[in-house]
């Protein structure tokens, strides 16, 4: 894909790279005693230190077959002779998985969850490095960052809308639900002690899958400080929300080119052909 070719030495003969070992036992001194006095919350942060280190030493290394110039000043010449880059590799493992009927799926030793309405089918999952895809006919259907402990699970609770449309009662201990955004577990928490809440919740949960998760964020938050805690009320922000802008109104009147003219005599071809024969 990047037009490298592969060159394997033999297994357990490290000799036969020995310009790679050596390249790696530079880059150990150069970079990694370094990242040691270093703390980094994610891969995207040691990354881009990476990234940034790895170029400021193109400008302090000399270059191995150009000694009057370094690694950065003959990438400088050499970008104008380069090709451009193409579309990144779409690298994955991919694994048949069959859907539990608690809408999980397993890979890698975790779950991650998947619309309910593929419960019991077989789907295809996606290993990345950084995250997870579930495919099913053609199509993606499910994807998560990816879970790099073991036996852990990670839900997407707008995955089991339509199941709390049918079971609104799985909303107070279902653990999908223990992940919801700040302004829907106020409400929910709110609504637990109204009767009927929980049917209330899964009709605002049912408006993100048509209105979008921001428009109902935003209405329950309007709704939580009214105080007025009801779906009706809720969903008629949403609609406010949602609504598209009417069309400009037309300043100017309309005027026509051509004038109607009346013209009563045209109604006589109605009139019979014949003589009228007066009946006085």
């Amino acid at each position: 894909h990047y037009l490298f070719d592969p060159d394997f030495c033999n297994v357990a003969a490290g000799w036969e790279k020995g310009i790679v070992e050596k390249n790696v036992q530079d880059s150990r001194r150069r970079i990694w005693l370094d990242a040691q006095d270093c703390q980094f919350h994610s891969f995207e942060e040691l990354n881009a230190w990476l990234g940034q280190r790895c170029r400021a030493l193109w400008n302090e290394l000399t270059h191995p077959q150009y000694s009057g110039l370094s690694v950065a000043e003959v990438l400088e010449l050499e970008r104008a002779e380069l090709m451009p880059m193409p579309a990144a590799f779409d690298g994955y493992v991919e694994r048949p998985a069959r859907v539990s009927s608690t809408c999980l799926v397993s890979v890698g030793r975790n779950r991650y969850s998947v619309p309910c309405e593929y419960a019991g089918k077989w789907v295809s999952s996606r290993l990345y490095p950084t995250r997870i895809e579930v495919v099913a006919d053609d199509a993606l259907i499910a994807s998560h960052a990816r879970l790099l402990d073991r036996e852990q699970v990670s839900y997407d609770w707008q995955h089991y809308i339509p199941l709390i449309e049918r079971k609104p009662g799985a909303l107070r201990n279902g653990a999908p639900f223990t992940d919801l955004p700040a302004p829907l577990r106020q409400l929910k928490h709110g609504l637990g002690r109204h009767a009927g809440g929980d049917r209330i919740m899964a009709q605002v949960l049912a408006a993100v899958p048509v209105a979008g998760l921001d428009a109902v964020l935003v209405a329950v938050e309007l709704v939580l400080e009214s105080g007025s805690l009801s779906a009706e009320h809720i969903l008629n922000v949403v609609a406010r929300l949602t609504a598209s802008e009417p069309p400009p109104s037309v300043e100017t009147h309309l005027s026509l080119k051509e004038a109607p003219v009346a013209n009563t005599a045209r109604y006589d071809r109605l009139r019979g052909q014949t003589k009228e024969i007066g009946h006085a």
